[in-house]
C-alpha cells in the first residue's frame, strides 16, 4: 500500500509503517529544521516542504493510506490547553480536509491524551464527526507504549479510519504479555561520555564516537524541581518530552530528595551524576534504531525531532494491524 504521511516530523511513525511493509511515497513537513534528517533517513520518499494550509488535493499523490500527528501543543496537558484557539490546533482540520479530498482507503492520527480532556469534548466529537461525514469508520483508543516492548510511560491517542466502502475489520494490538524493557535493557551499553551544549552552543559531530550522544546542561528551572525526575536502572522511563529542559535525568544518579511537595533537591555528594538523557539515549527509549541518525546544529532541535516523533515501535504494531484488517479474507469493496 502506498502511504502519504502529514505532519511527518522526523518519521517515526513512517520508519514503523515503513518497516510493517508500507510504501511512504510522499511525506509534508514545514519545520525546516528536521528537513534535513527526514530526508537523510527516507531517502525514497519525496518530501514536501510547503505550509500543509497551502495545499490543495492536487499536490497530494494519491495514495491509499494517509498517516500523521497534526500539532500536539493545543491540546496537550502541559501546555496552555486552547485547541481550536490555537492557531496549531486548527491544523487538525487540514488534515482531515486532506483526507477528505483524497478519499485514501484509511487515514491513522495521533495525538496527546489531552485531547479527551471535558474542557477539549465539543472540538472532540466535531473531529470524529467531520471524519464519519467523510465517508469513514472511525474508531479511536489510547494507548500506553509500556505495553508495546517501549521502555517509557507515554500515552497517545490513535484514530484509525477505514473507508466506508470497504468491508474491513480494524482492531488495535493487543498488550503484549512479555515483560516491559527496563533503561538498563534500553541504554545500559551506552558507556561513553556525552558531548555537552549550553544554549546558542553549535553541535560539533565531527569524528563522533557515538552519534547524538549529546546532552543539553542548560539550568533547571524550578518546575523541574518540582518533583523527581530520576528513574532507576531497572525501571521504565518517563514520557520522553520534546523541550531539552524537560528531559529525564540518567539512571545513574539516584532519586531526588523530597524538601517539599513543590520542591526537590539533588542528593548531596552525587551532584556530578545529575545529567539529562542525551538525544541518542532518547532515541533509544523511543525505539528508533542507532543508524537513524538526527541532523541538528543546536541540540534543542535534537531533542525536539525525538520527543515530537511516534515511537517507530509503536507505529510498527499499528501499521501490522492495518495491514492485518486489508489482508483478511473477509475484507472487500461493497
Amino acid at each position: 500500500m502506498k502511504i502519504v504521511s502529514l505532519f511527518a516530523g522526523c518519521g517515526g511513525l513512517d520508519w514503523g509503517f515503513k518497516k510493517a511493509g508500507f510504501d511512504i511515497i510522499w511525506a509534508n513537513e514545514y519545520d525546516k529544521t528536521i528537513h534535513a534528517t527526514y530526508r537523510y533517513n527516507h531517502p525514497n520518499t519525496i518530501l514536501n516542504v510547503s505550509d500543509i494550509r497551502t495545499l490543495s488535493v492536487d499536490d497530494i499523490p494519491d495514495c491509499d493510506g494517509i498517516i500523521g500527528g497534526p500539532p500536539c501543543q493545543a491540546w496537550s496537558e502541559g501546555g496552555k490547553g486552547l485547541g481550536l484557539n490555537d492557531e496549531r490546533g486548527k491544523l487538525f482540520l487540514d488534515y482531515i480536509r486532506i483526507v477528505k479530498e483524497k478519499q485514501p482507503k484509511f487515514f491513522l492520527i495521533e495525538n496527546v491524551k489531552g485531547i479527551l480532556d471535558n474542557k477539549h469534548k465539543n472540538s472532540f466529537d466535531y473531529f470524529i464527526n467531520l471524519l464519519v461525514d467523510s465517508g469513514y469508520h472511525v474508531t479511536y483508543k489510547l494507548l500506553n507504549s509500556i505495553n508495546y516492548r517501549i521502555p517509557q510511560e507515554r500515552y497517545r491517542i490513535f484514530f484509525v479510519g477505514i473507508r466506508s466502502d470497504i468491508n474491513c475489520c480494524f482492531h488495535f494490538p493487543d498488550p503484549l504479555c512479555e515483560k516491559s524493557i527496563t533503561l538498563r535493557q534500553a541504554i545500559g551499553d551506552i558507556v561513553d561520555v556525552p558531548r555537552s551544549y549550553d544554549d546558542g552552543e553549535k553541535v560539533d559531530n565531527i569524528n563522533t564516537i557515538r552519534s547524538n550522544h549529546d546532552i543539553y546542561v542548560g539550568g533547571y528551572d524550578a518546575k523541574y524541581m518540582s518533583r523527581n525526575r530520576v528513574r532507576l536502572w531497572d525501571e521504565l522511563s518517563f514520557t520522553i518530552q520534546a523541550q531539552a529542559k524537560n528531559i529525564p535525568i540518567h539512571p545513574q544518579a539516584p532519586r531526588m530528595i523530597y524538601v517539599s511537595p513543590n520542591k526537590r533537591e539533588f542528593a548531596v555528594g552525587y551532584e556530578h551524576l545529575y545529567r539529562r538523557l542525551s538525544v541518542r539515549e532518547c532515541a533509544r527509549i523511543q525505539t528508533f534504531p542507532d543508524n537513524f541518525k538526527f541532523i541538528y546544529s543546536d541540540v534543542k532541535v535534537g531533542y525536539k525531532m525525538v520527543g515530537n516523533a511516534v515511537p517507530p515501535r509503536m507505529a510498527y504494531f499499528i501499521a501490522l494491524q492495518i495491514k492485518k484488517a486489508f489482508t483478511d479474507t473477509h475484507c472487500k469493496y461493497d
